[in-house]
């Protein structure tokens, strides 16, 4: 099999962007309108789930605490349960929205580890399709976001019991 470059020119725009030093996860405990309150699907009392940006598939989502921390073992009793509470739940609407055939839920903890925002967690919720290589399912063939991020957020928060 011949090898294939990896492909995913929309995170381009991620890469490139100046950094401001501010963190687009902070500050989201209500809303104050801004780029991201589009994206924002649901408010916990101490997490939230907002779109990926930049995703790698459809329904790509993160659920970060409200609290600017950047590891699992900083987060209190209350919210650990709370963000695992939300996940759950935002799996099944996923489920049920998408029909995808399984999921990557993960944490990319530090830098080297993949982190692209490593000093704020945050969870990726992943829907996955068979036929997807692998984490990154622009190996080989070229994979479709088939939707506005905007209709996507709207449809997902439409959904949310």
């Amino acid at each position: 099999m011949a090898k294939r470059p990896l492909w995913a020119p929309w995170r381009i725009e991620f890469i490139r962007k100046e950094k401001d030093g501010e963190c687009f996860l902070c500050g989201n405990e209500q809303d104050v309108g801004g780029e991201n309150e589009e994206l924002i699907i649901h408010r916990a009392a101490s997490c939230f789930v907002i779109l990926n940006r930049y995703p790698y598939n459809s329904g790509h989502l993160l659920i970060a605490p409200y609290r600017h921390i950047g590891d699992i073992s900083s987060l209190t009793l209350d919210e650990r349960h709370e963000l695992m509470d939300v996940c759950v739940q935002i799996k099944e609407v996923l489920q049920q929205l998408f029909k995808p055939d399984a999921f990557n839920i993960g944490f990319n903890l530090g830098a080297a580890a993949g982190a692209g925002v490593a000093d704020h967690l945050h969870l990726h919720v992943v829907p996955r399709w068979s036929g997807d290589t692998n984490f990154m399912p622009v190996i080989s063939d070229t994979r479709c976001v088939p939707e506005a991020l905007t209709a996507t957020a709207k449809l997902v928060r439409e959904h949310w019991q």
